[in-house]
């Protein structure tokens, strides 16, 4: 196995709100699961430190074959530019990063998974490791142009004109 390997993924998004809404939106964890095929809730572990960098919470995942929890740390919380995580402090970086647009806001959400989880996969799944990689870089790749299509429909349907 390729220790040192890095995989990222990246995908955007067009969204007719500003980067403040959005920044509002995505950077409330506890609604996370509205959008996420995966994650279905999460939690800040600390409500006093929520939503800075620095702060943990705790998510939820759920599949068809399994369920699990993840502790994540913010590593990245500027109102209006960009809002990220890393799982388990160390495994996989996700984010969303915001930029201004004629028609709203480029939204654009990031994952990397990180060479210290790679490392964790090949000490955890052994000979499997590859496998289980290749199964979580799909459920990636899978979820991310699912994700900003549902945070584009809820912040869209806040902005409309009632």
């Amino acid at each position: 196995m390729n220790q040192t390997s890095t995989r990222q993924h990246q995908e955007s998004v067009t969204v007719q709100a500003s980067a403040e809404t959005l920044y509002d939106l995505v950077s409330d964890i506890t609604r996370t699961g509205e959008w996420s095929p995966v994650c279905t809730s999460c939690w800040w572990d600390d409500e006093d430190s929520a939503g800075r960098t620095g702060a943990w919470f705790t998510g939820r995942n759920e599949l068809p074959h399994r369920t699990w929890e993840t502790r994540s740390q913010v590593v990245a919380a500027e109102r209006g530019r960009e809002f990220a995580w890393v799982v388990g402090g160390r495994f996989v970086r996700w984010g969303f990063r915001l930029t201004p647009a004629d028609d709203g806001t480029v939204l654009t959400e990031s994952w990397e998974f990180l060479p210290e989880g790679i490392a964790m996969f090949g000490e955890k799944y052994g000979a499997d490791a590859d496998v289980q990689i290749a199964d979580r870089t799909r459920q990636a790749l899978d979820g991310i142009p699912k994700t900003l299509a549902a945070i584009k429909r809820i912040a869209e349907s806040m902005t409309a004109p009632k």
